[in-house]
């Protein structure tokens, strides 16, 4: 597997590790609850993998061609690390109410199945290709795509860790 989507993976099971069903469903007033946050991120893992899955069926990469501001997007997000705050998710992204049990036991075999169809992907098309578009930050190759998931995974991380020790 990839580094970043290792990473990825160790981050969401340190944030999540010995967490009750109480503290899986408790929320800040207008926050999503931990449960919200892993549904989330389960739902861009999915949608990551439906678009990449077109992008084959495409027979190339379905990227369109990047403007300033996303090329700005990237550099803050993928180059600096950095997930803004105060960004309202993408309607398909928006939790509505998978069952916590099902989110928690296929999360991991997403990001798996996540880091195997970018893979193949890059086989076809290049590493340095420009693959898919990101709602948000626009035409981005496969390992920034990887890279973004780290970012934004461990944004949400560090929303659950505070959940968490509110506990």
């Amino acid at each position: 597997m990839d580094f970043c989507l290792q990473q990825l993976q160790e981050a969401l099971s340190a944030a999540t590790q010995d967490m009750t069903a109480d503290l899986l469903a408790r929320r800040r007033e207008g926050k999503w609850s931990t449960a919200e946050i892993l549904e989330h991120l389960y739902l861009t893992y999915t949608g990551t993998i439906k678009v990449f899955e077109k992008c084959l069926e495409a027979g190339g990469p379905i990227a369109g061609k990047p403007r300033l501001k996303d090329r700005v997007a990237v550099l803050v997000v993928v180059g600096f690390g950095h997930m803004p705050e105060g960004r309202k998710a993408p309607k398909s992204a928006i939790p509505r109410g998978i069952p916590t049990d099902r989110v928690l036991a296929e999360i991991v075999q997403k990001v798996a199945a996540m880091d195997e169809i970018i893979g193949r992907c890059e086989q076809h098309y290049g590493k340095g290709t420009r693959l898919v578009d990101h709602p948000i930050l626009g035409p981005l190759t496969g390992q920034q795509w990887r890279k973004f998931h780290l970012v934004h995974g461990k944004h949400h991380a560090k929303q659950i860790l505070r959940l968490k020790q509110q506990g």
